[in-house]
């Protein structure tokens, strides 16, 4: 299985939380990823394409597992900050 999944890498939880009532109220993904983000994926709105199994940390991989397509999830911790997470897409592998 691949999934394909956005996010926005912040350091801090309360901004993580901040961002994600940003994004509740109607905010866009994609700009607040720019504004926001820690992670060179900024650029792109926070898109880091197709992966698949344990080609993520742990936390985040099992977070888009769990989450349906277009759901934002988070903020999810790992080793390098707080994920705020959109899954877009899920398929076999080729």
């Amino acid at each position: 299985m691949e999934w394909r999944a956005s996010h926005i890498l912040v350091r801090d939880k309360s901004l993580a939380e901040a961002i994600i009532k940003r994004l509740k109220s109607g905010g866009s993904f994609e700009a607040l990823a720019r504004d926001f983000s820690t992670c060179p994926s900024k650029s792109k709105g926070g898109d880091l394409g197709w992966f698949s199994e344990g080609q993520m940390v742990k936390p985040f991989e099992d977070a888009v597992k769990k989450g349906s397509k277009g759901r934002i999830l988070g903020p999810v911790k790992t080793r390098f900050g707080y994920h705020i997470i959109r899954k877009t897409g899920e398929r076999q592998e080729s």
